[in-house]
């Protein structure tokens, strides 16, 4: 990796005695802001939709809720690799709280205008591009290199329990409290989530660049690093791909359901429950039995197994054996997502994450629309079977090109050779191939 210093640099991650608490102290500060964020993204969601049951509102919410992080993470990784991690994480979560209290005091006034709510998701998605590059760096200064892939499988699975337990929370509240008195507790837990991320002492990352440069030109430098590192490129452009087409079972299952199975709420609810009982399931054990394979081969075999999973809730005619291939996809969402965000922290230079972890974060805010925008439409004109079917396929194929293209192979035989966790039991920075040197970017 690129020479990179840092106000307590003489002492590794690894024999930081701290670590354990300090990383205990992190996933405890995101778990309760993340349980806050969820449960306003429930009750403004239903507010709206109960509210003005307009389609075009909903549309707009989630442009609003989607879009500001897409282009905030281009900036957002330049930050990360620039600034105080830490800090970063601090001023967007307290960004995102006074938004949302600004909105909770309006609203506590009598004012209810749309545009305020969209001003107010505008924001917290603002933060969150700041927020999620910076999240992703950081977690290689606190965490022992041989333990990312266990802490950010017991991340992903935070976020699973979060999506069983937050809407059923969500729901009383809404139920029984107005929603500014719910915009008021993603405060509080915000508040909670900044207090304990203080208690961390992160120190600011220092450039390996022998001169300081410009803020476009570590931008240029970042993309030019993404574009020409063999592994990242491919990665990236698999991670994307895999992202867009995941959008069919994602989103269209509850609609196959109502189609073909009935309309009962309990229906629904169960197939939300299989996929996130087997994503948390998967999250909270990979970092045990995930050590015994390739980074890169859970990410190609999570990738072919989506593709039949896809096909196989296609062809499902009964409803239990489809509840089995949901459970299934939420188990393959960790085994895809947690060695992507491994490999990016094991073989990206510390003084890069930042950007790289930006780009990344493009892609997760804008490959779920843009699939939508594809097979939403697609499902009114044909079957929900068909248009699973149909992703399944072509991720199949994408599975198949990745593996089979030169620069496919190229990134497997490099992660092979220099990252196999069997015999090193950490990743090591592969050759960069064409990218600049450590010193331009």
């Amino acid at each position: 990796m690129g020479s990179v210093s840092s106000e307590e640099s003489v002492t590794t991650v690894e024999e930081r005695p701290g670590w354990r608490r300090d990383i205990t102290l992190f996933l405890t500060g995101q778990t309760v802001s993340l349980f806050g964020s969820m449960l306003v993204q429930y009750a403004v969601m239903w507010y709206l939709t109960l509210t003005t049951k307009d389609g075009t509102v909903l549309a707009l919410s989630t442009v609003f809720g989607f879009l500001p992080q897409a282009i905030i993470s281009i900036f957002g990784g330049v930050w990360a690799d620039r600034h105080n991690r830490k800090l970063l994480i601090i001023g967007a979560d307290a960004s995102i709280a006074l938004a949302t209290a600004t909105l909770a005091i309006l609203m506590f006034f009598g004012n209810r205008e749309l545009w305020l709510i969209y001003a107010a998701l505008a924001v917290r998605s603002a933060g969150a591009g700041i927020q999620t590059p910076a999240v992703g760096a950081l977690l290689p200064q606190i965490v022992p290199s041989d333990r990312l892939l266990s802490i950010n499988g017991i991340n992903q699975s935070i976020q699973a329990g979060m999506m069983l337990i937050a809407p059923a929370v969500a729901a009383l509240l809404y139920a029984t409290l107005p929603l500014y008195w719910i915009l008021g507790v993603d405060v509080v837990t915000a508040a909670i989530g900044i207090g304990l991320m203080t208690l961390i002492p992160v120190a600011k990352i220092v450039r390996s660049e022998a001169t300081p440069t410009g803020y476009f030109s570590d931008l240029s430098a970042g993309f030019r690093y993404v574009v020409t590192h063999p592994l990242i490129r491919w990665l990236l452009g698999l991670y994307a791909v895999v992202m867009v087409l995941a959008a069919a079972p994602s989103f269209l299952t509850p609609l196959m359901v109502a189609r073909s199975f009935g309309e009962e709420v309990w229906k629904l609810t169960v197939l939300e429950l299989s996929f996130s009982i087997g994503m948390m399931l998967a999250g909270a054990t990979i970092g045990s039995w995930g050590k015994r394979f390739s980074r890169i081969g859970l990410i190609v075999g999570a990738s072919i197994g989506f593709g039949f999973l896809s096909i196989g809730m296609g062809l499902s005619s009964n409803l239990w054996v489809f509840y089995g291939f949901m459970f299934l996809t939420g188990v393959a969402v960790p085994v895809f997502s947690t060695p992507s965000m491994t490999v990016l922290q094991e073989v990206v230079e510390p003084d890069r994450q930042g950007r790289v972890f930006g780009f990344f974060g493009i892609v997760s805010a804008t490959a779920m629309p843009v699939g939508m925008a594809v097979f939403g439409p697609l499902a009114n004109l044909q079957s929900v079977e068909f248009v699973l079917i149909l992703s399944g396929m072509v991720t199949l194929i994408v599975a198949a090109i990745a593996l089979l293209l030169p620069s496919g192979r190229r990134a497997m035989r490099a992660a092979r050779d220099h990252t196999d966790p069997l015999s090193h039991g950490h990743g090591v920075s592969l050759p960069t191939g064409g990218a600049e040197p450590a010193a331009d970017a």
